[in-house]
């Protein structure tokens, strides 16, 4: 299998010249390796439909599902990302998926299945670069701090997981790189240490801090697209702020671990 990775800017990676049908039991460590190191991949031109972008998933891991979400008819480990039928844009702001579980998924892919004729691009920052460029003094303050990461704009039955405490700092399994790990701060109630109010505050600043544009990548989808990233090293987001036409995407989650701190 021959193809390319293309560096994007300031960060992630697309397979050039890789289709996804064509990925096999050896080459798929290797590009999930890529994911885990570039925190996102992106695949270009891959014209197929649900069955074979679930025949990808597979490879990756474990499929899981966000409950609370809408899936697809005919492919219920898959949910429906749009903005049809809405009488106001959807909201979007920076975050993690799903990362009030105990086990967060490893890898969101998304297929786009109409693009918007303008607008409606999806933006990724760079958690390990915003964990690499924290002051030391707030390195060692918060070695070992938790955040308790709450469910939010999801209703859930009682006996769900809503809540789940994640090191703040989060060392890779794969790349044994560390991610500054956090949620929109809706979602970040506190840090272990500090009370409520300073704990709101210093989350506050911490998500400042990791959506600078400097560390922000933008993606303009194309007919055929495939995007899959690595929520254990990223963060994400819609701009639904200006978007023309319909905007309908497939999503797949694929199963996590338990985080690992420092």
């Amino acid at each position: 299998m021959t193809y390319n990775l293309q560096m994007l800017s300031p960060f992630g990676v697309e397979a050039v010249g890789l289709k996804i049908t064509d990925i096999n039991g050896e080459s798929i460590d290797a590009v999930k390796a890529a994911i885990a190191r570039h925190g996102f991949m992106v695949f270009r031109n891959q014209q197929l439909g649900d069955e074979a972008f679930i025949a990808f998933l597979n490879k990756l891991g474990q499929l899981t599902f966000t409950l609370g979400e809408k899936p697809i008819p005919g492919f219920p480990m898959l949910n429906l990302v749009t903005n049809v039928g809405r009488d106001t844009p959807p909201r979007s702001v920076f975050h993690t998926d799903t990362s009030y579980v105990a086990k967060p998924p490893a890898f969101t892919a998304l297929r786009i299945v109409e693009v918007p004729s303008s607008g409606g691009e999806t933006l990724f920052c760079n958690q390990y670069r915003a964990y690499e460029t924290l002051p030391e003094s707030v390195k060692e303050r918060f070695k070992q701090a938790k955040v308790l990461h709450v469910v939010s704009g999801l209703t859930l039955d009682e006996n769900q997981e809503k809540q789940t405490w994640q090191p703040l700092f989060r060392k890779h399994p794969i790349s044994g790189q560390v991610a500054l790990y956090l949620s929109t701060p809706e979602r970040c109630q506190t840090i272990s240490g500090v009370d409520t109010e300073e704990g709101q505050r210093i989350i506050k600043l911490l998500y400042k801090h990791s959506t600078r544009k400097s560390r922000v990548y933008r993606h303009h989808w194309q007919p055929g697209d495939i995007v899959v990233w690595d929520n254990r090293c990223t963060m994400h987001r819609a701009d639904h702020s200006q978007v023309v036409g319909d905007r309908v995407l497939h999503r797949g989650l694929i199963a996590g671990e338990n985080s690992v701190g420092l």
